[in-house]
């Protein structure tokens, strides 16, 4: 029986990289990468695509909450940016 290769995904950035986004609406911003999401081949730029979420209350008495946070962008919409 044949042994089954799980495909290791390699991105051509690596965490802490300066990167500029090269298509979408955030398009010419510059920033650092802080997380690779490897399944989904996305990462999460600090400063670029904030979104704002609403969060509801979980428990009784709390009150409900409006945070700025920063959404994944697939990799290939980023390149990396050097001076």
């Amino acid at each position: 029986m044949k042994k089954l290769l799980k495909n290791k995904k390699s991105l051509h950035i690596k965490v802490g990289d300066k990167v500029k986004v090269i298509s979408g609406q955030n398009k010419g911003k510059i920033g650092v990468i802080k997380t690779i999401i490897k399944e989904a081949s996305k990462v999460i730029i600090e400063g670029i695509n904030i979104k704002i979420k609403h969060i509801k209350p979980t428990r009784p008495g709390e009150t409900g909450q409006i945070k700025e946070l920063e959404f994944p962008i697939h990799s290939s919409n980023v390149s990396k940016y050097e001076e």
